[in-house]
């Protein structure tokens, strides 16, 4: 039998089992995907979590990699409404470090692999999983054999389609909202640099961040109706039209589309099995709190974890830990929901109202320095 088995093999999946093994626990990660995913949707990483990373030894190496994003500017009718710097969040870690998903992943992968090289299990489907008080017994599907996996504990961290949130028939109630998002990565011709740039335009919210090797990502809230697919070309035209810059579509490298939804789990713990990450709490990907919010859950559990296997775990525990991630968890859903709204279209006159007032509270150092921390997670 084995310590802990850990159901996905994501970003979250891979950073609790770096955790654990680093103090001799026993992992395995099943994780569904036969090879790993070259589609990076989550770009940021917040200080917070660079805090954590660095606890496996991974920071570093990914700060190199990155575009360190210390300043955002929020423009709006080709004018700079208000400017954000970073520099006062975090003494270490004074940014949010913009370095692709899979690109992390890969780094994850590494760490876990140096510590296990047989740690993780692709192509492994969960069918099964069962708490019968003194272990977990996983149920798994594996190139078409099928096998069970006994552990002490198991972590669910396999994503918004969550296998073990259906299996065991977790409450998550879902909310979705009315708005569509088109994102893509083009060549970067902007004279924004490291900044991000966020333009507040009347007709939707257009974000704009640096990646590495002179990329960037532009993000567009999407029309009421779209007549056509999009497309990357689509994409450039928005952009176009409520920025007035170009963006080369031949360039794009990367497109998605998504709608926003989200959902919370009432309860993280259940008996020997934990859920965290985007399995206990889907949010909104606007303010890119996600990733971000996944990988504390798992810094916070891995102690617990700990306890619970050399039997000096405390029920309190495991309630504060519920009420402390569920809270941060609610509290980045009403986050995005601001972020949403903030980027929705505008009637005119309410629009300049609006950037506005926008700019008045910048100029005030307190609530600058007060939404800085709120997006960076501090």
């Amino acid at each position: 039998m084995i310590d802990v088995v850990v159901v996905g093999g994501g970003p979250v999946g891979l950073y609790l089992a770096a955790l654990l093994l680093q103090q001799g626990v026993s992992v395995r990660v099943l994780e569904r995907r036969t090879e790993p995913d070259t589609h990076s949707r989550a770009i940021g990483i917040h200080p917070p979590s660079l805090e954590a990373l660095d606890r496996i030894g991974v920071a570093s190496a990914l700060v190199d990699e990155g575009v360190r994003i210390r300043r955002g500017v929020a423009i709006g009718g080709g004018v700079e409404v208000a400017g954000m710097s970073f520099d006062s969040v975090s003494g270490r870690y004074p940014f949010v470090l913009s370095v692709p998903q899979a690109r992390t992943e890969a780094a994850l992968e590494r760490r876990v692999a140096a510590l296990d090289g047989g740690a993780v299990i692709r192509g492994a489907t969960v069918t099964g999983i069962c708490d019968d008080g003194s272990a977990v017994a996983v149920d798994v599907v594996t190139a078409g054999r099928e096998s069970r996996v006994h552990a002490c504990l198991a972590v669910a961290a396999d994503g918004v389609r969550s296998t073990v949130r259906q299996l065991l028939a977790i409450p998550a109630p879902l909310r979705t909202y009315p708005d569509r998002y088109l994102m893509g990565d083009f060549a970067d011709g902007t004279p924004f640099g490291p900044d991000a740039a966020l333009f507040l335009e009347a007709l939707g919210i257009v974000e704009s961040f640096p990646l590495p090797g002179r990329v960037r990502r532009w993000v567009a809230r999407l029309p009421g109706s779209m007549p056509e697919a999009p497309t990357a070309g689509s994409l450039a035209r928005i952009v176009r039209e409520r920025t007035g810059i170009a963006v080369d579509a031949g360039s794009n490298s990367m497109l998605s589309s998504f709608g926003v939804r989200s959902r919370l789990v009432k309860r993280m713990i259940h008996g020997r099995i934990s859920v965290i990450g985007d399995a206990a709490h889907e949010i909104s990907p606007i303010g890119g709190q996600g990733m971000n919010l996944g990988w504390l859950d798992a810094a916070e559990l891995a102690p617990l974890i700990l306890n619970q296997l050399a039997h000096t775990s405390h029920e309190r525990e495991l309630r504060s830990f519920d009420r402390n991630r569920l809270q941060a968890a609610a509290k980045a859903v009403r986050q995005s929901e601001i972020n949403m709204a903030l980027g929705r279209p505008l009637p005119c006159p309410l629009w300049h109202v609006r950037n506005r007032l926008i700019g008045s509270a910048a100029r005030v150092p307190a609530i600058n320095s007060r939404v800085a921390a709120r997006f960076t997670m501090h």
